[in-house]
Protein backbone atom coordinates (compact mmCIF):
# COMPACT_ATOMS: atom_id res chain seq x y z
CA UNK A 1 0.00 0.00 0.00
CA UNK A 2 1.10 3.67 -1.30
CA UNK A 3 2.21 5.26 1.64
CA UNK A 4 1.06 9.17 0.32
CA UNK A 5 -0.80 10.21 -2.95
CA UNK A 6 0.85 10.54 -6.40
CA UNK A 7 2.84 13.70 -6.45
CA UNK A 8 1.72 15.29 -10.18
CA UNK A 9 4.69 17.11 -12.09
CA UNK A 10 4.23 18.44 -15.19
CA UNK A 11 4.76 15.03 -17.01
CA UNK A 12 4.12 11.89 -15.00
CA UNK A 13 3.74 11.20 -11.61
CA UNK A 14 5.45 9.64 -8.57
CA UNK A 15 4.88 8.27 -5.55
CA UNK A 16 6.14 6.68 -2.26
CA UNK A 17 5.84 3.33 -1.01
CA UNK A 18 5.61 2.23 2.60
CA UNK A 19 8.43 0.47 2.06
CA UNK A 20 9.98 3.82 1.51
CA UNK A 21 10.86 3.16 -2.29
CA UNK A 22 9.65 5.29 -5.05
CA UNK A 23 7.60 3.98 -8.31
CA UNK A 24 7.00 6.67 -10.86
CA UNK A 25 4.46 6.32 -13.97
CA UNK A 26 2.96 8.41 -17.01
CA UNK A 27 0.46 8.04 -19.75
CA UNK A 28 1.81 7.14 -23.28
CA UNK A 29 0.87 8.01 -26.28
CA UNK A 30 -1.48 4.93 -26.56
CA UNK A 31 -3.55 6.89 -23.74
CA UNK A 32 -2.27 3.91 -21.56
CA UNK A 33 -1.06 5.12 -18.05
CA UNK A 34 2.94 3.17 -17.75
CA UNK A 35 4.66 2.57 -14.80
CA UNK A 36 8.33 2.31 -14.71
CA UNK A 37 9.54 -1.66 -14.33
CA UNK A 38 11.02 -0.99 -11.53
CA UNK A 39 11.42 1.18 -7.93
CA UNK A 40 13.33 3.81 -7.04
CA UNK A 41 15.93 4.29 -4.02
CA UNK A 42 15.27 7.61 -3.93
CA UNK A 43 12.38 10.13 -5.40
CA UNK A 44 15.04 12.46 -7.34
CA UNK A 45 15.83 8.57 -9.06
CA UNK A 46 11.99 8.08 -10.03
CA UNK A 47 12.16 11.72 -10.76
CA UNK A 48 14.79 10.97 -13.48
CA UNK A 49 13.54 8.06 -15.13
CA UNK A 50 10.76 10.17 -16.09
CA UNK A 51 13.05 12.83 -17.48
CA UNK A 52 14.13 10.36 -19.55
CA UNK A 53 10.93 9.20 -20.61
CA UNK A 54 9.91 12.87 -21.58
CA UNK A 55 13.11 13.38 -23.33
CA UNK A 56 12.43 10.56 -25.50
CA UNK A 57 9.35 11.16 -26.73
CA UNK A 58 10.24 14.45 -27.10
CA UNK A 59 12.99 13.24 -29.88
CA UNK A 60 10.66 10.65 -31.09
CA UNK A 61 12.39 7.92 -29.55
CA UNK A 62 10.01 6.39 -27.29
CA UNK A 63 8.98 2.77 -27.89
CA UNK A 64 5.75 0.96 -26.05
CA UNK A 65 8.06 -1.06 -23.11
CA UNK A 66 6.22 -4.46 -24.24
CA UNK A 67 6.78 -4.10 -28.07
CA UNK A 68 9.75 -6.00 -27.57
CA UNK A 69 7.82 -9.13 -25.71
CA UNK A 70 7.85 -10.69 -29.41
CA UNK A 71 9.45 -14.14 -29.29
CA UNK A 72 12.88 -14.75 -31.46
CA UNK A 73 12.60 -17.82 -32.95
CA UNK A 74 9.09 -16.99 -33.99
CA UNK A 75 9.91 -13.42 -35.19
CA UNK A 76 13.23 -15.10 -36.93
CA UNK A 77 11.31 -17.30 -38.40
CA UNK A 78 8.83 -15.11 -39.52
CA UNK A 79 11.69 -12.76 -41.12
CA UNK A 80 12.86 -15.76 -43.36
CA UNK A 81 9.65 -16.48 -44.84
CA UNK A 82 8.73 -12.69 -45.78
CA UNK A 83 12.03 -12.30 -47.31
CA UNK A 84 11.09 -13.88 -50.85
CA UNK A 85 14.83 -15.17 -50.78
CA UNK A 86 16.04 -17.82 -53.43
CA UNK A 87 15.77 -21.33 -52.11
CA UNK A 88 19.32 -21.94 -51.30
CA UNK A 89 19.90 -18.82 -49.20
CA UNK A 90 16.45 -19.92 -47.02
CA UNK A 91 18.36 -23.61 -47.08
CA UNK A 92 21.06 -21.74 -45.39
CA UNK A 93 19.27 -19.28 -42.92
CA UNK A 94 17.19 -21.97 -41.81
CA UNK A 95 20.15 -24.19 -41.15
CA UNK A 96 22.49 -21.59 -39.35
CA UNK A 97 19.25 -20.27 -36.97
CA UNK A 98 18.58 -24.10 -35.98
CA UNK A 99 22.14 -25.36 -35.77
CA UNK A 100 23.79 -21.34 -34.08
CA UNK A 101 20.88 -19.13 -33.04
CA UNK A 102 17.96 -20.89 -31.68
CA UNK A 103 20.14 -22.89 -28.65
CA UNK A 104 20.60 -19.38 -27.34
CA UNK A 105 18.39 -17.26 -28.22
CA UNK A 106 14.69 -19.23 -29.18
CA UNK A 107 13.55 -18.88 -25.94
CA UNK A 108 14.46 -15.03 -25.36
CA UNK A 109 11.81 -12.26 -26.50
CA UNK A 110 13.22 -9.81 -28.34
CA UNK A 111 14.29 -6.96 -26.23
CA UNK A 112 15.50 -9.79 -23.62
CA UNK A 113 18.79 -9.73 -26.50
CA UNK A 114 21.53 -7.58 -25.29
CA UNK A 115 24.89 -6.62 -26.53
CA UNK A 116 26.77 -9.04 -23.62
CA UNK A 117 24.32 -12.28 -24.42
CA UNK A 118 25.54 -11.37 -28.12
CA UNK A 119 29.17 -11.27 -27.41
CA UNK A 120 28.97 -14.25 -24.90
CA UNK A 121 27.12 -16.28 -27.76
CA UNK A 122 29.66 -15.54 -30.68
CA UNK A 123 32.57 -16.02 -28.32
CA UNK A 124 31.33 -19.79 -27.39
CA UNK A 125 30.23 -20.39 -30.94
CA UNK A 126 33.80 -19.54 -31.99
CA UNK A 127 35.24 -21.63 -29.33
CA UNK A 128 32.83 -25.33 -29.49
CA UNK A 129 32.91 -24.93 -33.79
CA UNK A 130 36.37 -23.71 -34.78
CA UNK A 131 34.41 -22.13 -37.90
CA UNK A 132 34.82 -18.86 -37.66
CA UNK A 133 33.38 -18.43 -41.53
CA UNK A 134 29.90 -20.01 -40.59
CA UNK A 135 30.05 -17.48 -37.29
CA UNK A 136 30.13 -14.80 -39.37
CA UNK A 137 27.81 -15.68 -41.58
CA UNK A 138 25.36 -16.41 -38.27
CA UNK A 139 26.18 -13.39 -36.90
CA UNK A 140 25.50 -11.56 -39.74
CA UNK A 141 21.70 -13.35 -39.94
CA UNK A 142 20.78 -12.29 -36.28
CA UNK A 143 22.13 -8.92 -37.26
CA UNK A 144 19.73 -8.88 -40.23
CA UNK A 145 17.00 -10.30 -37.97
CA UNK A 146 17.20 -7.31 -35.13
CA UNK A 147 18.00 -4.95 -36.98
CA UNK A 148 14.32 -5.47 -39.61
CA UNK A 149 13.20 -5.58 -35.43
CA UNK A 150 14.75 -1.71 -34.98
CA UNK A 151 12.61 -1.22 -38.25
CA UNK A 152 9.51 -2.35 -37.01
CA UNK A 153 9.96 -0.44 -33.85
CA UNK A 154 9.95 -3.72 -31.60
CA UNK A 155 13.74 -2.61 -30.08
CA UNK A 156 15.40 0.29 -29.91
CA UNK A 157 18.72 -0.82 -31.00
CA UNK A 158 20.77 -3.97 -32.34
CA UNK A 159 22.60 -5.34 -29.95
CA UNK A 160 24.87 -6.71 -32.40
CA UNK A 161 27.93 -4.14 -32.25
CA UNK A 162 31.04 -6.15 -32.63
CA UNK A 163 33.02 -4.11 -35.15
CA UNK A 164 34.02 -6.83 -37.71
CA UNK A 165 31.92 -9.76 -36.04
CA UNK A 166 30.44 -10.45 -39.43
CA UNK A 167 33.56 -9.96 -41.70
CA UNK A 168 34.85 -13.70 -43.31
CA UNK A 169 38.27 -14.19 -43.96
CA UNK A 170 38.22 -17.59 -45.73
CA UNK A 171 41.12 -18.86 -47.03
CA UNK A 172 42.90 -18.52 -50.34
CA UNK A 173 41.28 -21.46 -52.66
CA UNK A 174 43.63 -23.54 -54.40
CA UNK A 175 43.76 -23.03 -58.40
CA UNK A 176 44.77 -25.86 -60.92
CA UNK A 177 47.23 -25.92 -63.78
CA UNK A 178 46.24 -25.85 -67.53
CA UNK A 179 47.26 -29.75 -67.48
CA UNK A 180 45.61 -30.71 -64.69
CA UNK A 181 42.12 -29.30 -65.79
CA UNK A 182 42.41 -31.80 -68.70
CA UNK A 183 43.86 -34.57 -66.63
CA UNK A 184 40.80 -34.50 -64.32
CA UNK A 185 38.62 -34.23 -67.37
CA UNK A 186 40.25 -37.40 -68.68
CA UNK A 187 39.58 -38.73 -65.33
CA UNK A 188 36.36 -38.10 -65.27
CA UNK A 189 34.98 -39.97 -68.48
CA UNK A 190 33.56 -39.13 -71.40
CA UNK A 191 30.26 -37.83 -70.05
CA UNK A 192 31.38 -35.34 -67.72
CA UNK A 193 34.48 -34.29 -69.65
CA UNK A 194 32.74 -31.06 -71.20
CA UNK A 195 31.39 -30.42 -67.20
CA UNK A 196 34.93 -30.36 -66.33
CA UNK A 197 36.12 -28.02 -69.06
CA UNK A 198 33.19 -25.67 -68.69
CA UNK A 199 33.52 -25.58 -65.01
CA UNK A 200 37.12 -23.74 -65.76
CA UNK A 201 37.42 -22.03 -68.99
CA UNK A 202 34.22 -20.90 -69.46
CA UNK A 203 34.26 -20.45 -65.26
CA UNK A 204 30.37 -21.34 -64.88
CA UNK A 205 29.13 -22.55 -61.45
CA UNK A 206 27.57 -25.87 -60.97
CA UNK A 207 24.15 -24.80 -60.66
CA UNK A 208 24.76 -23.00 -63.95
CA UNK A 209 26.10 -26.19 -65.65
CA UNK A 210 23.17 -27.91 -64.19
CA UNK A 211 20.52 -25.45 -66.35
CA UNK A 212 22.53 -25.96 -69.37
CA UNK A 213 19.90 -26.66 -72.34
CA UNK A 214 20.71 -27.56 -75.73
CA UNK A 215 19.13 -24.92 -77.32
CA UNK A 216 21.49 -22.45 -75.11
CA UNK A 217 24.54 -23.83 -77.34
CA UNK A 218 25.42 -22.02 -80.52
CA UNK A 219 27.80 -24.48 -82.42
CA UNK A 220 28.47 -22.47 -85.36
CA UNK A 221 29.51 -19.40 -82.97
CA UNK A 222 30.90 -20.87 -80.20
CA UNK A 223 29.20 -19.49 -77.89
CA UNK A 224 26.73 -20.22 -74.39
CA UNK A 225 23.65 -18.64 -73.23
CA UNK A 226 23.05 -18.85 -69.73
CA UNK A 227 19.63 -17.98 -68.95
CA UNK A 228 18.96 -19.88 -66.04
CA UNK A 229 20.54 -21.74 -62.75
CA UNK A 230 19.48 -25.06 -60.88
CA UNK A 231 20.82 -25.37 -57.34
CA UNK A 232 20.39 -28.40 -55.48
CA UNK A 233 19.50 -28.49 -52.14
CA UNK A 234 20.60 -31.22 -49.57
CA UNK A 235 17.25 -33.38 -49.89
CA UNK A 236 18.93 -33.41 -53.52
CA UNK A 237 16.20 -31.55 -55.04
CA UNK A 238 17.08 -28.90 -57.69
CA UNK A 239 15.14 -25.66 -57.90
CA UNK A 240 15.31 -24.19 -61.55
CA UNK A 241 15.03 -20.38 -61.36
CA UNK A 242 17.35 -16.74 -62.38
CA UNK A 243 21.26 -17.48 -61.93
CA UNK A 244 22.45 -15.60 -58.42
CA UNK A 245 22.02 -12.20 -59.60
CA UNK A 246 20.95 -10.17 -63.30
CA UNK A 247 24.56 -9.92 -64.12
CA UNK A 248 24.39 -14.14 -64.11
CA UNK A 249 22.35 -13.95 -67.51
CA UNK A 250 24.44 -13.41 -70.66
CA UNK A 251 26.03 -14.91 -73.44
CA UNK A 252 29.44 -16.37 -73.02
CA UNK A 253 32.09 -16.70 -76.06
CA UNK A 254 34.08 -19.94 -75.50
CA UNK A 255 37.47 -20.55 -76.24
CA UNK A 256 38.14 -22.14 -79.94
CA UNK A 257 39.67 -25.02 -78.31
CA UNK A 258 36.47 -25.89 -76.36
CA UNK A 259 34.41 -25.95 -79.55
CA UNK A 260 35.19 -29.90 -80.74
CA UNK A 261 34.50 -31.11 -76.74
CA UNK A 262 31.17 -28.86 -76.76
CA UNK A 263 29.85 -30.15 -80.49
CA UNK A 264 31.20 -33.88 -79.48
CA UNK A 265 28.81 -33.86 -76.11
CA UNK A 266 25.81 -32.25 -77.70
CA UNK A 267 26.38 -34.98 -80.21
CA UNK A 268 26.72 -38.02 -78.18
CA UNK A 269 25.31 -37.17 -74.37
CA UNK A 270 23.22 -34.30 -74.43
CA UNK A 271 19.38 -34.48 -74.41
CA UNK A 272 17.91 -34.95 -78.23
CA UNK A 273 15.32 -32.47 -77.69
CA UNK A 274 15.42 -28.83 -79.11
CA UNK A 275 15.34 -27.81 -74.97
CA UNK A 276 16.40 -30.58 -73.56
CA UNK A 277 19.28 -30.63 -70.95
CA UNK A 278 23.06 -30.52 -72.00
CA UNK A 279 24.29 -32.31 -68.92
CA UNK A 280 22.55 -35.74 -67.71
CA UNK A 281 23.39 -39.06 -65.77
CA UNK A 282 24.16 -42.90 -67.93
CA UNK A 283 20.31 -43.19 -67.09
CA UNK A 284 18.64 -40.01 -68.59
CA UNK A 285 18.53 -38.35 -65.02
CA UNK A 286 19.31 -34.62 -63.90
CA UNK A 287 23.07 -34.08 -62.85
CA UNK A 288 22.87 -34.64 -59.39
CA UNK A 289 25.82 -33.46 -56.82
CA UNK A 290 25.56 -36.89 -54.46
CA UNK A 291 26.71 -39.27 -57.25
CA UNK A 292 29.01 -37.11 -59.63
CA UNK A 293 30.89 -36.09 -56.15
CA UNK A 294 31.85 -39.98 -56.14
CA UNK A 295 33.31 -39.69 -59.92
CA UNK A 296 35.18 -36.02 -58.76
CA UNK A 297 36.60 -37.91 -56.18
CA UNK A 298 37.91 -40.75 -57.91
CA UNK A 299 39.01 -38.77 -60.50
CA UNK A 300 40.98 -36.21 -58.18
CA UNK A 301 42.51 -38.90 -56.36
CA UNK A 302 43.54 -40.10 -60.26
CA UNK A 303 45.27 -36.40 -60.63
CA UNK A 304 46.97 -36.56 -57.47
CA UNK A 305 45.23 -33.53 -56.64
CA UNK A 306 44.66 -32.38 -52.99
CA UNK A 307 41.26 -33.61 -51.10
CA UNK A 308 40.71 -29.65 -50.12
CA UNK A 309 40.08 -29.48 -54.14
CA UNK A 310 36.23 -29.13 -54.76
CA UNK A 311 34.68 -28.75 -57.98
CA UNK A 312 34.07 -25.01 -57.28
CA UNK A 313 37.80 -24.53 -57.56
CA UNK A 314 37.83 -24.69 -61.23
CA UNK A 315 35.98 -21.39 -61.62
CA UNK A 316 38.43 -19.80 -59.68
CA UNK A 317 41.43 -21.35 -61.87
CA UNK A 318 39.16 -19.94 -65.05
CA UNK A 319 38.57 -16.88 -63.45
CA UNK A 320 42.79 -15.84 -62.56
CA UNK A 321 43.25 -17.66 -66.02
CA UNK A 322 41.01 -14.77 -67.42
CA UNK A 323 42.72 -12.30 -64.98
CA UNK A 324 46.28 -13.09 -66.16
CA UNK A 325 45.21 -12.50 -69.86
CA UNK A 326 45.07 -8.91 -69.07
CA UNK A 327 40.95 -8.61 -68.72
CA UNK A 328 39.82 -5.68 -66.77
CA UNK A 329 37.58 -6.08 -63.79
CA UNK A 330 34.76 -4.81 -65.64
CA UNK A 331 35.85 -7.82 -68.22
CA UNK A 332 36.18 -10.41 -65.86
CA UNK A 333 32.27 -9.09 -63.94
CA UNK A 334 30.52 -9.70 -67.18
CA UNK A 335 32.13 -13.51 -67.86
CA UNK A 336 31.89 -14.39 -63.99
CA UNK A 337 28.13 -12.98 -64.01
CA UNK A 338 28.96 -11.09 -61.21
CA UNK A 339 27.80 -8.02 -60.04
CA UNK A 340 29.63 -7.65 -57.47
CA UNK A 341 33.16 -5.74 -58.22
CA UNK A 342 34.35 -6.93 -54.61
CA UNK A 343 33.89 -10.63 -56.11
CA UNK A 344 35.54 -9.76 -59.34
CA UNK A 345 38.87 -8.09 -57.69
CA UNK A 346 39.91 -11.38 -56.06
CA UNK A 347 41.14 -12.66 -59.39
CA UNK A 348 42.98 -9.29 -59.88
CA UNK A 349 45.87 -9.51 -57.55
CA UNK A 350 49.05 -10.76 -58.85
CA UNK A 351 50.80 -13.90 -58.78
CA UNK A 352 54.69 -14.23 -58.67
CA UNK A 353 54.64 -16.25 -62.04
CA UNK A 354 53.21 -13.07 -63.11
CA UNK A 355 55.02 -10.15 -61.76
CA UNK A 356 58.36 -12.02 -63.52
CA UNK A 357 56.77 -11.94 -66.52
CA UNK A 358 55.95 -7.89 -65.99
CA UNK A 359 59.71 -8.25 -64.57
CA UNK A 360 60.86 -9.33 -68.18
CA UNK A 361 58.95 -7.24 -70.17
CA UNK A 362 60.41 -4.35 -68.60
CA UNK A 363 64.07 -5.54 -68.92
CA UNK A 364 63.21 -5.94 -72.44
CA UNK A 365 61.87 -2.71 -73.02
CA UNK A 366 64.17 -0.43 -71.05
CA UNK A 367 67.04 -2.90 -73.26
CA UNK A 368 65.45 -1.84 -76.18
CA UNK A 369 64.84 1.45 -75.65
CA UNK A 370 68.89 2.15 -73.84
CA UNK A 371 70.10 0.54 -77.09
CA UNK A 372 68.60 2.78 -79.56
CA UNK A 373 69.49 5.52 -77.29
CA UNK A 374 72.85 4.17 -77.72
CA UNK A 375 73.33 3.82 -74.55
CA UNK A 376 72.84 0.28 -73.30
CA UNK A 377 73.55 -1.43 -69.96
CA UNK A 378 77.66 -2.33 -69.36
CA UNK A 379 78.61 -4.49 -66.22
CA UNK A 380 79.44 -3.48 -63.17
CA UNK A 381 82.31 -4.67 -61.46
CA UNK A 382 80.33 -7.23 -59.12
CA UNK A 383 78.89 -8.56 -62.38
CA UNK A 384 75.49 -6.29 -61.85
CA UNK A 385 74.17 -4.59 -64.48
CA UNK A 386 74.79 -0.74 -64.32
CA UNK A 387 73.09 1.86 -66.97
CA UNK A 388 75.68 4.71 -67.73
CA UNK A 389 74.23 8.13 -66.76
CA UNK A 390 72.55 6.96 -63.87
Amino acid sequence: MPKKGKKYRRFGAVRQYRSGRWTASYVAPDGQRRRAPQTFETKTDAEIWLSQVEADLTRGNWQDPDAGAVNFEDYAKRWIAERGLRPTTVELYERLLRIHLLPTFGSLDLDEITPPRVRTWRAERLADTGAPTTVAKSYRLLKAVLETAVDDELIRRNPCRIRGAGKESAEERPTATVEQVYALADAVGPRWRLLVLLGAFATLRPEELAALRRNDVDLEAGTLRIRQAAPELTSGRRVTGDPKSAAGKRTLILPGFLHKDLRRHVEWFAQKEADGLLFVGPQGGLFRRSTFGRTWRRARTVVGMPEGFRFYDLRHTGNQLAAETGATLKDLMVRMGQSSVRAALIYQHSSLERQREIAHGLDDRVRRELKTGGDGPEEGPSGAEVVRGA
